[in-house]
């Protein structure tokens, strides 16, 4: 079957479902998801390519309608993966605003390829740790965080452009809630200005915690620990790493 029929149908689906802006659901029918999910691209359900995990066409719509993108703003992807998402905020902007990285190598490539062939390669792609962001590039007027984190980290909040809005996932399992938040004067502090529905993202990965590596204490136990202090807990993980292996 043609391809844009099955996207058409997709798309569909998701506004069957949910509230969809206008212009989210036209950018998700411009997108050639062939070109970033191999098998059955078009079904509404999560996959796996590259060793991470591909968001269900429902979910990718539900953060691209909280994050509220408005022609010409300067976009940053936390969590490249396949490059999807990038690819659909690049029909809501354009290509050369939306910044997007990742801190596994081989999805930065995966997602450059991906982008180039469904006709997005102005989309930047980089290899960091996203918990720093992309100052080069800042400031961002949307920032998306597809993973989750306790809270949002100091340096993304830092690179928000007055008024700017920053979605993801917050919370640690099984309280994770996809919100919107803003910097207040520039960060650290913040405030939620929207809130979501209950989500279950992976954690929102350090160095040393790539797919190949072993997993860092905070992933296990700090995040846990954070989490039961709510929102405005006085610190957090990505301003003063907790070493728990030599408190004890």
């Amino acid at each position: 079957m043609d391809p844009a029929v099955l996207r058409a149908d997709m798309v569909d689906g998701v506004e069957h479902a949910m509230d969809l802006a206008a212009p989210v659901a036209e950018a998700m029918r411009s997108v050639p998801r062939e070109e970033f999910v191999d098998d059955r691209p078009y079904d509404n359900r999560t996959g796996e390519r590259a060793g991470t995990t591909v968001l269900a066409p429902a979910t990718a719509a539900t953060l691209l309608d909280a994050l509220a993108v408005e022609p010409g703003d300067e976009v940053l992807v936390v969590g490249a993966g396949v490059g999807y998402t990038a690819a659909v905020l690049a029909e809501l902007t354009d290509p050369e605003r939306v910044h997007a990285v990742d801190i596994t190598s081989a999805l930065v490539w995966e997602a450059r390829g991906n982008l180039a062939r469904a006709g997005y390669d102005a989309v930047l792609v980089d290899r960091r740790d996203g918990a720093d962001g992309l100052p080069e590039y800042a400031p961002f007027d949307r920032i998306l965080v597809e993973a989750a984190a306790v809270r949002p980290p100091q340096a993304l909040l830092s690179q928000l452009a007055p008024d700017g809005r920053l979605v993801m996932p917050l919370g640690a399992p099984p309280e994770q809630r996809l919100v919107a938040v803003a910097a207040v004067d520039g960060g650290p502090d913040f405030e939620v200005v929207e809130e979501f529905e209950d989500v279950r993202f992976r954690p929102l990965l350090v160095e040393g915690e790539q797919a190949d590596g072993i997993a860092r204490n905070r992933t296990e136990r700090e995040d846990r620990e954070f989490a039961q202090s709510g929102y405005f807990a006085p610190t957090g993980w990505e301003q003063d790493w907790i070493d728990w292996d030599s408190q004890f």
